[in-house]
């Protein structure tokens, strides 16, 4: 059974700057508790606490380490263009990985069967789902790493998305099944050189998109590796001898083909 609880605390509110119409905008942030049976989750919601009316609401699903600082900032940076946005939760409360060990443990805690993945991500899309911000018919997903793979399952599972978007993903699949006349708009986003995808990973996912009929586009940077949209992936590609590292510029081009993707999907 399913319990959601919303912390009454405010976590921050930071300005924005003045909108067209004068206003000062604020992109308000607070943590979101909830269960699913026992287990306790703690998300993270942002909005602009300023704009008027109802908007698209985007779950931002965390890298393989877990619910982190930098899955907020993306929250955030969605929030301040005008979007509702839910950082969830995936491992259970508390559960942030240093070593790689770990964050596999806790992933494979979380996919042990497509039953527990969909439940755990459709806790929070409910919750997004029902905010007084949301238009509840206009909803997305976006995801890092471990993040990019259940976002895009979610759209095989059927969860009602109008796109979902991956970045630097491994494209794993849980969700077996080939879905008929896909809706929701697919983007992948990956670094060529990327040593954790398998080009049998990828035929596997590019047949299963064909069949489908989705709106699919993988786009590939050349020279770029894992994690190149967190400025924080260099240092720790280092630090844990890991192919992880930062691109300002595959980061600046991947986030513009996705706002633009929103643009069209949410007009």
């Amino acid at each position: 059974m399913l319990k959601t609880l919303f912390t009454a605390t405010v976590a921050a509110i930071v300005m924005m700057g003045l909108t067209a119409m004068g206003t000062e905008a604020a992109v308000k942030s607070q943590t979101v508790t909830y269960k699913i049976g026992n287990k306790k989750f703690t998300g993270y919601l942002a909005y602009d606490d300023a704009k008027s009316g109802n908007r698209p609401g985007i779950i931002v699903v965390h890298e393989w380490w877990g619910h982190d600082a930098y899955a907020r900032k993306r929250a955030d940076m969605l929030a301040a263009l005008g979007y509702t946005a839910l950082a969830l939760d995936m491992y259970g409360s508390g559960k942030l990985a240093k070593h790689p060990k770990d964050a596999k443990n806790f992933m494979m805690a979380a996919t042990k069967s497509a039953d527990i993945m969909k439940k755990r991500f459709l806790a929070a899309y409910d919750i997004l789902k029902k905010h007084s911000t949301v238009d509840s018919t206009k909803m997305a997903a976006i995801g890092y790493c471990f993040g990019g793979n259940v976002a895009v399952n979610m759209a095989l599972a059927g969860v009602k998305l109008d796109a979902a978007v991956a970045f630097h993903s491994t494209l794993t699949r849980w969700i077996k099944d080939t879905p008929k006349d896909l809706k929701t708009k697919i983007r992948v986003f990956n670094g060529a050189d990327d040593p954790f995808l398998k080009k049998s990973n990828v035929d596997a996912f590019d047949a299963v998109m064909k069949a489908s009929g989705a709106d699919y586009k993988h786009i590939y940077y050349p020279g770029v590796v894992h994690s190149f949209t967190n400025p924080a992936a260099t240092e720790k590609g280092k630090n844990l001898k890991l192919p992880l590292a930062y691109d300002a510029k595959a980061d600046k081009d991947s986030w513009r083909q996705t706002l633009d993707l929103f643009r069209r999907v949410f007009k």
